[in-house]
């Protein structure tokens, strides 16, 4: 059995939220470890009220554990990717597409150290930039809505567009298109506001020489040359853990952690890491360059043996 790949597992269930707010559909943190009797150990939950004190936490975390001579895996639970083709048509293509897709959300959201942000009126620019209309952006509240974002709807997904879906949410029926901004299960607003926050992580000077982001900056491989590795993750692949007092969110990411210990410890964590064997040398390259894939989504088993298969069946 090869040797575990990480020493320390994060997972992140992160929140779009316009004020600071703990508790249910908020940010909660959790870390496990894999201790002697090679299961799976929680060492720390925690539940920042703002996405500004979250990423410092996870900073001070990250910085902390790599100084003692650890390896760190966080994974987050948002899409750090859009559908192959959108970097082109903002014209951003020629090389490192997924980099200038991340520049250019950073440099549209404003987004506050109380939380308030300006995801709407980004997805309306981007809109403005993408298609000239309300699309492919979808979903806010009636009172933000903009002439290039609509409250609730958009028209179809035609042949000539962007793709609704990614390659891996095709194979995860379950998982909302990151288009979608507002509403049940949406995921989209967790993309606008988390991905310059995890650039943020990327780039502190306490880690920028020792973090990599999976998989645009190791392709789809365990990414050895990295102590601190940064995924997509997709918590529902798993059951959530039943903790007194604690929401389902707290639940999902404590059981993800350890989730991610324990397939590490039995060998298993590392295959994920190369996403679905069945991707084509274009499908992979787009996945590389600029869609990125959920930790955990295979053509077999994937974080849970007996719960998720490919193509999102539970």
């Amino acid at each position: 059995m090869s040797a575990p790949l990480f020493t320390r597992y994060l997972a992140v269930d992160w929140s779009a939220a316009a004020r600071p707010a703990r508790g249910k559909d908020s940010i909660w943190i959790a870390e496990a470890v894999r201790p002697a009797d090679g299961d799976a150990r929680r060492t720390l939950l925690e539940n920042p009220a703002t996405r500004a004190e979250a990423t410092q936490r996870l900073i001070e975390i990250a910085a902390a554990r790599l100084d003692a001579g650890e390896r760190v895996l966080i994974g987050f639970d948002f899409p750090f990717g859009y559908p192959d083709g959108t970097a082109r048509a903002l014209d951003l293509a020629g090389g490192l597409e997924w980099r200038k897709l991340w520049a250019a959300l950073g440099d549209l959201l404003e987004d506050r150290d109380d939380n308030s942000n300006n995801r709407f009126e980004a997805a309306d620019a981007l809109n403005r930039r993408l298609t000239g209309e309300a699309f492919p952006f979808w979903g806010c509240p009636d009172s933000r809505a903009a002439p290039h974002l609509k409250a609730r709807g958009r028209r179809p997904h035609g042949p000539d567009d962007l793709a609704e879906r990614r390659l891996v949410e095709r194979r995860v029926g379950r998982t909302k298109p990151v288009w979608q901004l507002y509403g049940n299960g949406s995921v989209g607003s967790q993309a606008l506001t988390g991905v310059p926050r995890v650039w943020a992580i990327r780039t502190h000077a306490a880690l920028a020489f020792r973090a990599q982001i999976w998989p645009f900056e190791t392709g789809l491989t365990d990414a050895p040359q990295g102590a601190l590795i940064l995924a997509e993750l997709y918590p529902s692949l798993v059951e959530p853990e039943p903790l007194a007092g604690k929401p389902k969110d707290a639940g999902q990411v404590s059981a993800v952690a350890k989730a991610l210990a324990r397939l590490d410890g039995a060998g298993r964590l590392a295959p994920l890491f190369a996403g679905d064997p069945a991707l084509t040398p274009a499908e992979r390259a787009a996945v590389e360059r600029e869609e990125a894939w959920i930790l955990g989504v295979t053509d077999g088993p994937a974080l849970s043996d007996d719960r998720v298969r490919i193509g999102g069946a539970a």
